[in-house]
């Protein structure tokens, strides 16, 4: 902690040199948040799996005003879902790529880095950066206000629809152990409607990278986004998220949460549900194996009488992998007619994996349909048999029985071509083949 605290106050104006003075404008209060609580501690209840304040301990490098991008993603990174018809975006070490959208999309609709639409739109960002991630005393929300220079923006205002998916991929590039600081703000007006494929990837296997990400996402009334994450970096990735939503009345939100390969990774979900009617749907899934780490923590918030929630996270962990679930459901005093549905299933493949769930309900309403429930477990033998005795080779009748546990989540995403692709990344990490985004492959510059 001590380091991050010299080296803000060193190097404050290298910081804010480059970014826009609204985003600047931010670090201030943050800083002293961060001095007064630091990080979450390992210690406490909710970070007992993840001790973000040991993972950051390192002296890692921050790239500074763009520093180190020095490929060309575009050419380096041919991320193209068959069938998805996407727009394609791109961040570097935590900085929006500039790239001329297509003349194809949506004018009204802003996609582009978050320095730029200060600039552009600064009520709107005064508005809304912030102020969900601001309104905890998170220390690692702060530490990223602290610290972020770049990140991305969509804005799509009332009742607009982005017909097409927008395809955002994170990559972490460098030679150098370094710290990466990620943000996104998502603004959906009322009735408005988009798309967004997050994918994230490591260029290099060698260097440690940490990256921090705060995603803030607002859906107004009746607005419905659809929100998927996948995650293919590397064993030497350090991944830790905040993910903030909050929901007006009669707004649809489906968020994904997908890890196939990583190091160790931390994704927080905050959902606050509103308005009245307002519906999310959130699903996760994670496979790991050797000593791969993934840490979910979930925490819905059914503030208002009619809300809908189905929450799902499913975990496949062999030889070492460690996997982690905690999702708490809270049904706030005179939320009546809630319907909140949580489930977590574990599949281990072998004695020295461990999974940790912690499933939890809150209700403080009378008039609910609420459940929750957890199992962890090994293949069905059974089953295993019979698929054996129809002459399936052992191995291949294990790969179809983790395929089928995968499936209700694939399902999940409403992405068609998506699906599609998650169904073939899926088999290949079954196998133990390489896991990349075929179609993220890499050419020469």
């Amino acid at each position: 902690m001590k380091q991050y605290i010299d080296f803000y106050n060193s190097y404050r104006e290298k910081i804010d040199e480059g970014c826009s003075p609204l985003l600047n404008s931010f670090r201030e209060k943050a800083f002293e948040t961060f001095r007064q609580f630091g990080f979450p501690a390992g210690q406490s209840e909710d970070y007992q799996h993840t001790d973000i304040a040991g993972l950051l301990k390192e002296d890692f490098g921050f790239y500074l005003n763009r520093s180190g991008i020095n490929i060309h993603p575009h050419k380096v990174f041919h991320c193209d879902v068959p069938n998805l018809n996407s727009y394609k975006h791109f961040i570097v070490n935590g900085h929006f790529v500039d790239y001329e959208n297509p003349k194809d999309f949506p004018p009204m609709v802003f996609s582009g880095s978050l320095n730029a639409f200060a600039k552009q739109y600064p009520s709107l960002f005064l508005k809304y950066y912030n102020q969900l991630a601001g309104t905890k005393n998170d220390g690692l929300s702060v530490f990223n206000t602290i610290f972020v220079q770049d990140g991305y923006v969509l804005y799509v205002p009332e009742n607009e629809v982005v017909e097409k998916t927008i395809q955002l991929t994170n990559i972490s590039a460098g030679n150098n152990n370094s710290l990466i600081n990620r943000r996104m703000l998502l603004i959906l007006e009322s009735g408005a409607q988009a798309k967004l494929l997050v994918c994230d990837h490591a260029y290099e296997e060698s260097p440690t990278t940490a990256n921090t990400q705060i995603v803030e996402i607002f859906a107004g009334e009746n607005a419905k986004l659809d929100f998927c994450e996948l995650e293919e970096s590397s064993p030497n990735t350090i991944r830790l998220t905040n993910n903030f939503v909050r929901q007006a009345a009669s707004s649809q939100t489906r968020i994904n949460a997908i890890t196939l390969s990583n190091g160790t990774t931390r994704n927080n979900y905050i959902i606050d549900l509103a308005g009245e009617y307002a519906e999310t749907h959130l699903y996760g899934m994670a496979i790991a194996d050797n000593r791969q780490k993934i840490d979910n923590h979930t925490l819905i918030n059914h503030l208002v009488p009619n809300g809908h929630c189905n929450e799902l996270f499913k975990y496949i962990l062999d030889d070492e992998a460690v996997g982690a679930f905690s999702g708490r459901i809270i049904v706030a005093k005179g939320a009546q007619k809630t319907e909140a549905f949580q489930s977590n299933r574990n599949l281990l493949g072998s004695r020295n994996c461990r999974m940790y769930s912690k499933p939890q309900l809150e209700i403080y309403a009378d008039d609910v349909k609420c459940s929750h429930g957890m199992t962890t477990g090994q293949l069905d033998e059974n089953a295993l048999f019979y698929l054996c005795s129809r002459g399936i080779p052992k191995d291949e009748a294990v790969l179809l029985l983790k395929f089928a546990f995968t499936g209700d989540v694939i399902q999940g995403v409403r992405m068609e071509g998506l699906r599609d692709r998650l169904k073939l990344l899926i088999e290949k990490r079954f196998r133990g083949e390489l896991v990349t985004c075929r179609g993220c492959g890499r050419v020469e510059n």
